[in-house]
């Protein structure tokens, strides 16, 4: 479900889902699709990213990567965008990833700085324009250097913002002067990659949240983002208070584990993480009880 604000081009509430996998170790399409549902209908999301850091985009193959979000356009791209990961340190192989999704029916492409390699900003800047120019996606572009080893320049984000498919911005780099900077001088849409970031970016003119607590405080965020933009920040404050116990607490251990751990707390399991994840210990469930019971969501 393609939008043509500039300024939401996904809507504002999106959830970076994980995959389903069954026990086998395989992924579980039906799974997929059932999640998918409930993150849209009951959890208000505007759209999915699928394919990404907490779908284990590491450990699926692209032919699963193309089965899985297929099943998802299938099940909300009707009435949710669909966004799907191919950012990988191989701008040949994100390529085809993108061709890839551009088949599977997906809204658009969410694109994280090439890692490991470290390339200097000019391999950057070409990593993203060759992504960009291959495809007729609008792009998100991916700023977190804690994983990628490698930060993407506020003078690069602004230049590579002249491209016109680069449209948004999934910003976890947790630099709210550069990313006001950027946002001051460019028509990019950003949208918060830290939950606990998302009032603090709303603040400095941010569109909204691509989440993984979301799995399970979509809904409280939505009434957050509806509290700010009717002008009541003082509500908008109060909930993004209750729910940070979560924002925060998800990331405990690397999400994924704790998303699907969640989800089966709340009786919606997904089955297992695939190695090197490896399944939340009894030390994090007690921990993820507490942040869920403090944030309202037990």
């Amino acid at each position: 479900m393609s939008s043509t604000d500039r300024t939401r081009p996904f809507g504002q509430l999106l959830t970076a889902m994980v995959t389903p996998f069954t026990v086998a170790g395989e992924v579980d399409l039906a799974a997929a699709r059932e999640l998918a549902e409930y993150l849209v209908d009951t959890q208000h999301n505007d759209g999915l990213v699928i394919n990404g850091t907490t779908g284990e985009a590491p450990t699926t193959s692209d032919g699963e990567k193309a089965e899985l979000l297929a099943t998802v356009v299938d099940a909300v791209g009707d009435r949710a965008s669909v966004l799907a990961g191919v950012g990988t340190f191989d701008t040949v192989h994100s390529v085809q990833l993108a061709e890839q999704a551009a088949k599977a029916g997906a809204d658009g492409l969410l694109v994280v700085t090439p890692y490991y390699s470290r390339p200097p900003q000019a391999g950057i800047l070409r990593h993203f324009r060759v992504i960009a120019d291959a495809s007729p996606l609008p792009v998100m572009v991916y700023d977190i250097p804690g994983r990628t080893g490698v930060r993407l320049e506020t003078e690069t984000l602004i230049e590579l913002a002249a491209h016109e498919q680069v449209v948004a911005v999934k910003d976890a780099r947790g630099d709210l002067a550069a990313s006001a900077r950027v946002l001051a001088e460019t028509d990019l849409a950003y949208y918060a990659g830290d939950d606990a970031l998302l009032l603090p970016l709303l603040s400095i003119g941010a569109t909204g949240l691509v989440g993984t607590s979301t799995h399970f405080s979509g809904a409280a965020t939505r009434q957050l983002l509806d509290a700010y933009g009717r002008g009541d920040t003082a509500e908008a404050l109060r909930i993004y208070r209750q729910l940070l116990p979560i924002y925060t607490g998800i990331f405990r251990t690397q999400g994924v584990i704790l998303v699907k751990a969640g989800l089966a707390l709340q009786g919606r399991p997904v089955g297992p993480v695939r190695l090197p994840m490896v399944e939340a210990t009894e030390h994090d469930l007690s921990h993820l009880r507490q942040d869920l019971a403090a944030a309202g969501l037990a």
